[in-house]
């Protein structure tokens, strides 16, 4: 679990700029934009899944 979570901030960073600028060049702007809401609505459900909070106690 701890390799997901450590994972999960580094993966998005890299993969989605990267997805949105060849939707961009290869299909058309409005793709990439798309892509970008809904990649950026997936990771962030990642990153609320994924988190590790503090005990409180």
């Amino acid at each position: 679990m701890k390799t997901l979570v450590a994972l999960t901030p580094i993966s998005g960073a890299v993969l989605m700029p990267l997805i949105v600028t060849l939707l961009m060049l290869k299909v058309s702007i409005g793709a990439g934009v798309l892509a970008a809401v809904g990649i950026s609505s997936l990771w962030f459900v990642a990153m609320l899944l994924t988190s590790e909070l503090p005990e409180h106690g």
